[in-house]
């Protein structure tokens, strides 16, 4: 199954994440990744699993790489109706509330437009000892089994 992979960042760590994402899915799917900031949400499939990579910048905004493509949702209020996707996020939790909030952001208005989020939604945590590469490996792993549809076979 082909499964899009959007990043939003602010430093480039997304990208890196959404590598080693890509990495693991090649093994059984057809991934692509694409700069958040340089995909339309009109190219969102339902034939394709959607998986984003999201950061938290300032006080719980998104990235500016994220940015544009949020404001898209919300301009064109697309139908997303059959969309499936999964959240990898990253952030810090010395940032209490804030934590993973741009991944939260991400999810919602995804979700408000019929998308359903499938799998674990990851919350990487820059204050843990764990890199966000080897978490998202692992994780990648375990949403490998959600990505066919149901109804697939």
């Amino acid at each position: 199954m082909s499964v899009v992979i959007l990043y939003g960042t602010e430093t480039g760590n997304c990208e890196l994440v959404a590598d080693t994402i890509s990495d693991v899915l090649a093994v059984n799917h057809d991934p692509s990744i694409y700069d958040m900031s340089e995909y339309s949400v009109e190219d969102l499939d339902p034939a394709d699993f959607l998986v984003v990579v999201c950061s938290t910048f300032g006080e719980g905004e998104l990235p500016s790489g994220a940015e544009p493509f949020a404001e898209e949702l919300d301009d064109v209020e697309p139908d997303l109706t059959g969309v499936r996707f999964a959240v990898f996020g990253l952030g810090d939790s010395v940032y209490g509330e804030t934590f993973n909030h741009g991944s939260e952001i991400m999810a919602e208005k995804l979700a408000t437009r019929g998308a359903v989020q499938v799998g674990e939604h990851a919350r990487h945590d820059n204050s843990s000892a764990v890199k966000p590469a080897t978490l998202a490996a692992e994780w990648a792993e375990r949403i490998t089994a959600v990505i066919e549809p149901v109804n697939a076979g």
